[in-house]
């Protein structure tokens, strides 16, 4: 029995929904366990696409267990309404196939309010988040005053917690001369919701625990991109919680022993949705290639995505934070057209070469990207699914990659359909 924990190692957006999708065909347990609805998962299957933001992606097969654990903020408006849409696609969500820790937090009005406030008074240093309020629900989380699922179970408790945050929330409106929640309402939202909520509640770390004990497959699926981790990522240019492998443990309630196997999803290029630094960008006709042939919008926000080269060193140092055993390379196809291709093997940061993302901002804007170039293979490799099949320039640089990051690539993506992939490595038959 082995369990995998999977994360983006570069700043999300690396086509996590398909392997996750084909891994969860094995998997008994699907876990989220960081981020919110500010993540976007997207799966093809059978031609059918499933567009998930909050709910994991075990959730379109049947017989798994799929798990909001408490390290994962939730939004429970957003929450029933996405239920309320994949029930169109007839996908059944119910409490045998799905359960929220019942010690996560959740996302109030007045949170998403402060994220846009704070967005739109940050002019050009604001962050790029996706206003859903994900960040200031981890505010009042830490700070002790965030109201829980649990929560929702008793009236006069909750009424005691919504004073306590709203004695916080009320002060800050006050100085921004916003108008003043009122505990009433508020109260009276969350009681109409709570039963629909609290019928999917449970102790996720004790049901965990027996799923383990009875060996069931365990897959924990990470929400965002390592490089935007709150401490390993590009800080402040971040969301709001850890997003390492580690976190799987924390945010379920299992222990680190659990994870046997940590999957890497791996762009062939790179993209970023948002503010901060970006070594490899590319503000010119090829990075406009990758965007149209990559389809580089957001799958919760269609904000365009930054495209750039390949950068190797990003991915050799998230590798190496997050104890990732193997890579699943994805979206090989998008580079088909082109000359010449490259990956970033050191940076430039003023005149002295460095072989890392140094941890100030400053630094990390000013670096600047040093090259390898591969000739392409312009010929096709979409919906390739064996690997003496690639063009034998796709596999130089697929063993390119491979070598300079210090990782064995598990597998290759050629396409968005969960079919087309190259599989050297099945991480759950290992």
């Amino acid at each position: 029995m082995r369990n995998i924990a999977v994360i983006g190692s570069q700043w999300g957006d690396e086509g996590k929904g398909k392997i996750v999708d084909w891994l969860s065909d094995q998997a008994d347990i699907v876990v989220r366990f960081q981020g919110g609805h500010n993540a976007g998962h997207t799966l093809v299957i059978d031609k059918k696409v499933f567009k998930l933001r909050l709910l994991p992606s075990g959730i379109v097969r049947k017989d798994k267990v799929s798990i909001l654990g408490n390290g994962v903020v939730i939004d429970p408006w957003a929450l029933l309404e996405e239920i309320k849409d994949i029930s169109k696609q007839g996908i059944n969500v119910s409490p045998d196939n799905f359960m929220i820790s019942e010690s996560a937090s959740l996302i109030l009005p007045f949170h998403k309010e402060m994220d846009e406030i704070r967005e739109d008074a940050a002019g050009k240093a604001k962050i790029g988040t996706t206003r859903r309020g994900i960040g200031p629900c981890y505010e009042d989380k830490v700070g002790r005053r965030s109201i829980r699922v649990m929560d929702l179970r008793s009236k006069s408790n909750l009424d005691s917690r919504l004073e306590n945050v709203l004695l916080h929330h009320n002060a800050i409106r006050k100085g921004l001369k916003k108008k003043m929640y009122k505990k009433k309402d508020l109260l009276e939202e969350l009681l109409k919701i709570a039963p629909k909520i609290l019928r999917f509640a449970k102790p996720v770390w004790l049901k965990i625990d027996e799923f383990k004990k009875k060996k069931k497959k365990i897959l924990f699926e990470g929400a965002q991109g390592i490089l935007l981790d709150v401490d390993h990522g590009t800080y402040p240019f971040v969301t709001s919680s850890n997003t390492v492998p580690a976190m799987a443990a924390t945010g379920s309630g299992c222990g680190p022993d659990t994870i046997n196997y940590v999957l890497g999803i791996t762009k062939a290029y790179t993209t970023r949705v948002g503010s901060g630094p970006f070594p490899t960008e590319l503000s010119d006709k090829i990075g406009e290639t990758l965007g149209k042939r990559g389809k580089e919008f957001g799958t919760v926000t269609a904000r365009k995505r930054r495209c750039g080269w390949f950068d190797g060193v990003l991915v050799r140092q998230t590798i190496k934070i997050a104890g990732i055993t193997g890579i699943a390379l994805t979206k090989l196809d998008v580079l088909d057209e082109l000359d010449e291709i490259k990956i970033c093997i050191q940076y430039d940061l003023n005149g002295k070469k460095i072989d890392y993302l140094p941890a100030a901002s400053e630094d990390q804007f000013n670096v600047k990207p040093i090259y390898q170039t591969f000739p392409g293979w312009k010929s096709s490799t979409k919906g390739v699914r064996n690997m003496e099949d690639l063009p034998e320039k796709a596999k130089n640089y697929i063993h390119a990659i491979e070598d300079f990051v210090g990782a064995k690539v598990s597998s290759v993506s050629t396409s968005p359909e969960r079919e087309d992939t190259v599989l050297i490595e099945n991480p759950f038959s290992i």
